[in-house]
């Protein structure tokens, strides 16, 4: 039937996968004050910034839209620099069963790729695949790299 999918995007970042990673792990409150145009606010509700378990509710706009989501943090791995979420509660979850967006850190030479791979089951076979989502984290990803 198709209602699961996995959509994947990489984009070089040129100011350190480290920071990027970092920024995500143990600050992504701060992310609001470098790209206020697109995430407004990554409020803590349960546990500590980068630690499993923990739960944290993003407001963002995309579409032209204001939205949230609420997250778990499931999985971390710093030895690959790897933060997974997966989606609770919030404006995705009218279209969707289950959300998981992972964010990786990879080096490739000199450089550093930032890889955001989003994975989903969709409700229903009217539920389109969620293209924009993955374009709106490649801008976030350039907007962060330009704010440094």
């Amino acid at each position: 039937m198709g209602l699961t999918g996995t959509l994947v995007a990489q984009i070089e970042f040129k100011h350190g996968g480290d920071v990027f990673h970092d920024l995500f792990k143990h600050k992504p409150h701060h992310i609001s004050h470098k790209i206020p145009k697109l995430v407004q606010g990554c409020d803590l509700h349960e546990g500590e910034y980068g630690k499993v378990g923990s739960k944290i509710c993003w407001r963002y706009t995309h579409d032209g839209k204001e939205k949230r989501a609420k997250q778990v943090i499931e999985a971390i791995e710093e030895e690959n620099k790897l933060i997974k979420y997966k989606m609770l509660e919030g404006d995705l979850m009218e279209e969707f069963k289950d959300f998981i967006i992972t964010i990786h850190v990879e080096t490739k030479g000199i450089i550093d790729m930032i890889t955001w791979t989003l994975e989903y089951e969709m409700l229903n076979e009217d539920v389109k695949h969620p293209i924009s989502l993955l374009a709106y984290f490649i801008e976030v990803t350039k907007d962060i790299e330009t704010s440094y």
